[in-house]
């Protein structure tokens, strides 16, 4: 072997061993999708979501080993259109081509997990399996042939897809639409007022960050995803470039016009805009330039805020997460947007609109975009159909209010510090102690304990009036608070973070371009009781730490208390005051 067959070999193994660190990268994805879902959602339904992304993996797993493999890339297909399976990963083990297959898996595993969130919080746990079976093992397999497998129709049409913008993203995209639209909406999203119009909620997810994290995670994921097919050095140069380009634009294009739209730039909904760039450029990845990369994104930033308010203001249609607008949308604007920027032509390929090449390659764009749409309509509208009718699709309303954690899986809570339920740890079965842990619990005998010291107000034990200040303001004057209070020694206080609203109903602000009908602001809620500091004087005190001319500086509410009781020493009234201010 010469120098330039090593070189050669070398080459070729380090791109086999890339691509099989894409199909590493692709599949971590699985933990993006299920970090935006769960933060776009309730975390009442944070367990569900999390059981439904491990499971699109798992169940998909089993299905694709058995048939779905052999269908979408079986070295024979009848016409084109369907591999006729084989079944050698059987019967040929050690000439199988198993690094096809793992790539192939991850790629369909993604395509079954974006329907999750636009069915999140009301989607029997049963029925999303059934879905999930039937997507990666039929729906998927067979138009993902039409497209990579070499003897696909689309294949040889020269139709480009080269990472998944339609294969995955826009037949993912149209499954949720229709998933969602036959699913209804979860209960409360959208009221009906007095001219019969409905009117969109706006139910904000639990946790931005975990949706941010989840985002960041399909970001750094998506190198892999498109760029884990490279042949060589640069066209992985070029797909890293462009996928970075699209995204970042798409993000700044719906930061700018949620900002302008809507007074203030929506968090989520730039999220979303991330998502959709990456969406939006993974087809057209290895076959557009740095401009073409720029237009694709800004569009895809537009476009998904655009779409995100059409189906909820418009067309009523429930999506959590914006799945629909994210894949479904962009997925089918990627996919044609080769046809306008295409940089590369071939015997069979031809350059994009934009330079030179006609409409040629956008007219076979359009065909794939729409065959590939018209086999997921018509194939998902029978499987949702049928699920419906023999296991049907949602909860029931008591379930979808008490939280899927709660009814389909059994969780108090996926927050486990925060579940509605006494402590069991160390708690008490029946008389016995349930475990040790109880032991640092155990009760100080009466003659060991601290002394008690008795106090007396003006000479006379427990005479003293005792009355409850409650004050409710804003969270950031908290700190000066404390200090006044400790100016006038009252150190004994009560902090509990609260959310209301006053006569003006909070402010006007907007979520996922839905305007929440009441704000309830946070604020903080200080409880303070005193019997030798006067009331007055704590009442003044808080007045000039908290006062400043403005709407929301809060309130003051003054009780009088019957009595107090100190449970180490049983002292009452004044004396259990003592050392407590």
């Amino acid at each position: 072997m010469d120098a330039l067959e090593l070189f050669e070999q070398v080459s070729s193994d380090l791109f086999g061993i890339w691509f099989l660190m894409g199909a590493v990268l692709v599949f971590f994805m699985q933990a993006g999708f299920a970090m935006v879902e769960v933060g776009f959602t309730r975390a009442k339904n944070a367990g569900n979501i999390i059981m439904k992304n491990l499971m699109d993996f798992c169940v998909g797993t089993v299905v694709f080993l058995f048939l779905g493999f052999n269908l979408m890339m079986a070295e024979d297909m009848l016409f084109g259109l369907i591999g006729i399976p084989n079944f050698s990963i059987f019967t040929d083990f050690a000439s199988f081509p198993w690094s096809s297959f793992i790539f192939n898996l991850v790629f369909c595993a993604t395509a079954a997990t974006i329907v999750s969130g636009a069915m999140a919080e009301r989607t029997k746990f049963s029925s999303y399996l059934m879905y999930s079976g039937v997507i990666s093992c039929i729906v998927y397999p067979i138009e993902a042939g039409w497209i990579w497998n070499s003897n696909g129709w689309l294949y040889q049409m020269g139709f480009i897809d080269f990472a998944g913008s339609a294969a995955i993203h826009m037949v993912g995209g149209i499954a949720a639409f229709i998933g969602a639209k036959m699913l209804g909406p979860r209960i409360g999203k959208y009221t009906k007022g007095k001219d019969g119009k409905l009117t969109p909620r706006a139910i904000p997810g639990h946790s931005l960050t975990l949706g941010a994290l989840g985002v960041f995670i399909l970001w750094f994921g998506w190198y892999g995803f498109n760029g884990a097919a490279a042949g060589e050095v640069s066209q992985l140069a070029q797909i890293f470039s462009t996928t970075t380009i699209a995204a970042g634009f798409a993000t700044v294009s719906t930061m700018t016009f949620t900002w302008l739209k809507n007074g203030k730039p929506d968090v989520s909904m730039t999220l979303n805009g991330s998502l959709a760039g990456l969406v939006a450029i993974t087809a057209p990845c290895a076959n557009v330039d740095a401009v073409g990369a720029i237009i694709i994104g800004i569009v895809a930033g537009f476009l998904v805020v655009v779409v995100v308010e059409l189906l909820d203001l418009k067309l009523h249609i429930d999506d959590p997460v914006g799945a629909v607008a994210v894949h479904g949308a962009n997925g089918i604007w990627g996919t044609l947007a080769v046809g306008f920027f295409n940089i590369y032509e071939s015997d069979v390929v031809s350059k994009g609109l934009f330079y030179g090449g006609g409409t040629q390659q956008l007219m076979v764009q359009m065909v794939g975009i729409f065959t590939v749409g018209a086999w997921t309509v018509v194939t998902m509208y029978i499987v949702f159909t049928v699920i419906k009718k023999v296991n049907g699709l949602r909860v029931s309303a008591a379930d979808e209010i008490e939280g899927l954690d709660s009814s389909e899986h059994g969780l108090a809570s996926s927050y486990a510090d925060f579940m509605p339920v006494t402590n069991t740890y160390g708690g008490f079965v029946g008389s016995a102690p349930s475990n040790e842990l109880i032991s640092e619990r155990v009760s100080i005998p009466m003659d060991e304990g601290i002394p008690v010291q008795y106090h007396s107000a003006e000479g006379a034990t427990g005479s003293g009036k005792i009355s409850k200040v409650t004050i409710i303001t804003r969270q950031s004057k908290f700190e000066e608070l404390k200090v006044a209070m400790n100016e006038i020694e009252v150190t004994g206080m009560t902090v509990i973070h609260v959310v209301g609203c006053g006569l003006q109903k909070g402010s006007n602000q907007y979520y996922r371009g839905v305007p929440v009908e009441i704000n309830l602001l946070p604020k903080i809620q200080v409880d303070i009781v005193v019997t030798k500091v006067p009331v007055g004087k704590v009442v003044e005190a808080a007045k000039k730490a908290l006062y400043t001319g403005n709407i929301g500086d809060g309130k003051i509410f003054i009780y009088n208390v019957e009595d107090v009781i100190k449970i180490r020493t049983g002292e009452t009234g004044y004396d259990a005051m003592q050392g407590d201010e």
